[in-house]
């Protein structure tokens, strides 16, 4: 293995994030210290960039609006303060970058969102689904058991 390979090997997640894409609204669970006491604090908000994939190397950016001010943090993939990553809204995009996000305010920074595909019922040829046809259940009649003596 190469020195520099085994270097960032140290350093990486142990766990991997869960997948998410630029567009999707986020909500990061960050390690803050405050004095001597460790909280975990949710920063919730869209991601607009994905930079240097998700390698050791990678980061990505989320934003929010928070008092009618845009805020922006740049989260590295592998920083032990990231405790996890929820995906609370699949977004459609259709750019890398959502720069054009930081000029709009209120509901137009809102983005579409993005259907989660479900695995399809299986179909026969003619394009009816298959059924299973059950048997009816007969009628018991006048049987009438005698006792055993």
């Amino acid at each position: 293995m190469h020195p520099l390979q085994e270097i960032e090997a140290e350093f990486a997640r142990k766990e991997p994030l869960p997948k998410f894409q630029v567009g999707d609204t986020v909500e990061v669970h960050v390690l803050i210290r405050e004095g001597e006491k460790e909280r975990v604090q949710i920063f919730a908000g869209t991601v607009i960039k994905i930079k240097n994939g998700r390698g050791l190397r990678g980061s990505f950016t989320v934003r929010r609006i928070v008092a009618g001010e845009g805020v922006e943090r740049v989260f590295p993939f592998h920083s032990p303060r990231i405790q996890d990553v929820r995906v609370t809204r699949p977004g459609k995009v259709r750019r890398a970058k959502l720069y054009y996000l930081r000029e709009r305010v209120g509901k137009a920074t809102k983005v579409k969102e993005r259907r989660v595909e479900r695995p399809k019922k299986k179909t026969t040829a003619g394009g009816k689904k298959k059924t299973r046809k059950t048997k009816a259940a007969k009628p018991a009649g006048d049987k009438v058991e005698q006792p055993v003596a």
